[in-house]
């Protein structure tokens, strides 16, 4: 009886001299520089990336490579961005100049596909023939520019995984009081979480520019007028039809065809137009990139949408009236019988004027525009897919797709990533203009290359002097070839901060981001920024100080191309 109780005391004094050792950790933890669990802990690393682009996680490989601690610091769950967003059709322009991580990265797609594994819902052949000569397919190079969502966000995650990069999601930049600087420099910044994060150097990857924009970096939002920097493109663009975005026939805007005493239609701006050239601080429309499936077995039938109003529609049921038959115009194919479906025509899944104000926008302002968003392009849908004003023919062709059922499946197969294709452009000691772009000036001091047109959706959708509906602010201007991007557009003023790096909202204009805005050029000068960010460290100077000679030969030796004699074969 007296061992026994002797073995109950011993457990019970075992037991409670765990907890108590437990307890002690617990709150050693809780005060310690890395406590992991704890939302008022402080990481610190060489270098701090905030973001969770495709340019966020090329920064981050590229400074692990270079020897340096670097932390993402995301906002998203998912990494990639666009690119694992539903943008699978990449826009390339001219895929010679595209070198280092992001030829990496479209090399890794060519590789997935080799895999019969990796085609689950259509034969690899079918595709494989269907993309030579596309842009698909680069079998010579070993790459290949075209994928499903998830693959891009395997790749991305691979890229993390191998490098063994700490990333920490769903952390949000405290906007109004979280940023520390010092003498010039952003010391620390913290997130909604309670987190801090210390670092040398900072790299700003989001597409809205929030770090910059919080660390007291000068900013545009919208367009500038033509006058600002002398320019042909910028500000307003009425009359300007060079993609086939606008409303070829006449189509009347008000409720009762032809009677302006009876209102507007649904998503048409009552406002008056100022004279082209003028600035204003609209930005181009925004959509979801969808992947859709016409495979029996993985696709799902539109949603109805449960604040549904078909009248918001009303004005495409004109559209095709007028005779207009485009619908499926970019429904672009992507492996697996998938599409990356964009935008396309005059009435279409941009929603066009409804994001004026996202850039400045607080976290649940911009929650509240992207369910906008998504409500508009989920009824759009449903309504091309059911209406009877739909014409038959692509009520029928409609009835062949549907959300492709194993893409976005934590978010009800709906793209997790709204296309954000401006929002803020830093304003840099330089700015890159369509002078730059269209190859009627040398840019000097180049990080990398872009070769996409001056590309703009539409900003807004008005009534033309003649009581007609049209849109406003689309542009594609075509450069003669491949242009540099200098260093300059990627820093900011020195005066305003010395230890920030910027490769998405770039110091650029309205005209030039149209061609800078690509993903793969986001990629490019996000392995740029962050070779930069590693020799300001070892240098212990400011960004703008940094040796351009050097940096010239790091990417050079990484595969960058910076010029066009260097131009991949």
């Amino acid at each position: 009886m007296k061992t026994l109780l002797s073995k109950k005391y011993n457990l019970k004094l075992q037991l409670f001299s765990s907890l108590f050792f437990l307890i002690i950790g617990s709150l050693s933890s809780c005060s310690s520089n890395e406590g992991e669990g704890n939302n008022n802990s402080i990481h610190q690393s060489d270098l701090i990336v905030y973001g969770g682009t495709s340019a966020a996680i090329t920064a981050a490989v590229q400074a692990k490579k270079m020897g340096k601690s670097v932390i993402v610091v995301s906002p998203d769950i998912h990494l990639g961005g666009l690119s694992s967003g539903g943008l699978g059709f990449t826009d390339t322009g001219d895929k010679t100049v595209i070198g280092g991580l992001a030829r990496e990265f479209y090399h890794r797609v060519y590789m997935h596909y080799q895999n019969d594994s990796a085609w689950k819902w259509q034969k690899r052949e079918e595709y494989g023939n269907k993309g030579q000569g596309t842009p698909a397919i680069d079998g010579n190079a070993r790459t290949m520019w075209i994928f499903e969502p998830h693959v891009a966000e395997m790749i991305f995650e691979d890229f993390v995984r191998e490098n063994e990069i700490e990333v920490l999601r769903d952390e949000w930049l405290d906007r109004e009081n979280g940023v520390v600087k010092e003498n010039g420099k952003i010391v620390s910044f913290k997130t909604l979480s309670g987190k801090t994060f210390k670092g040398k150097v900072f790299i700003d990857a989001t597409y809205e520019g929030d770090l910059l924009a919080a660390a007291g970096v000068g900013y545009h939002v919208g367009r500038e007028s033509n006058e600002t920097y002398g320019e042909t493109w910028n500000g307003v663009q009425y009359g300007v039809f060079q993609h086939r975005h606008y409303f070829i026939e006449h189509v009347s805007p008000y409720v009762v065809p032809g009677d302006d005493t009876s209102g507007l239609l649904p998503e048409i701006a009552d406002e008056q137009l100022p004279e082209n050239g003028t600035g204003d601080d609209k930005v181009q429309a925004y959509n979801f990139r969808m992947a859709l499936s016409q495979h029996p077995d993985n696709r799902i039938s539109f949603p109805k949408p449960a604040n549904y109003d078909p009248a918001r529609y009303e004005l495409l049921a004109r559209v095709f009236e007028s005779g207009w038959d485009e619908t499926f115009n970019k429904f672009d194919d992507i492996p697996n019988l998938k599409t990356d479906t964009n935008n396309h025509g005059p009435f279409s899944t941009d929603y066009i004027g409804k994001n004026y104000g996202y850039p400045e926008a607080s976290y649940e302002d911009r929650k509240t525009m992207i369910r906008e968003h998504e409500d508009y392009q989920k009824g759009l849908m449903y309504f091309l897919a059911n209406d009877t004003k739909v014409p038959d023919s692509v009520r029928l062709e409609m009835s062949k797709w549907g959300l492709a059922k194993d893409e976005f499946t934590d978010n009800g197969n709906w793209p997790h990533q709204i296309y954000v294709r401006e929002a803020r452009r830093m304003i840099g000691d330089y700015v890159m203009t369509e002078h730059d772009v269209l190859g009627k000036k040398e840019v000097s001091q180049s990080v990398g290359m872009g070769s996409y047109s001056l590309d703009s959706h539409n900003i807004q959708r008005i009534v033309t002097p003649e009581g007609y509906v049209q849109n406003e602010g689309d542009i594609g201007v075509r450069p003669k070839e491949p242009y540099s991007i200098s260093y300059g557009t990627i820093v900011p003023k020195k005066q305003e901060c010395e230890n920030l790096l910027v490769p998405v909202c770039v110091s650029s204009s309205h005209t030039a981001f149209g061609s800078i805005r690509m993903e793969p050029v986001f990629m490019i000068l996000g392995q740029s920024a962050a070779t930069a960010a590693v020799l300001a460290i070892d240098g212990k100077i400011a960004v703008q100080e940094v040796d351009y000679t050097k940096l010239n030969q790091k990417l050079k030796s990484d595969g960058q191309v910076l010029v066009l004699s260097e131009r991949l074969k």
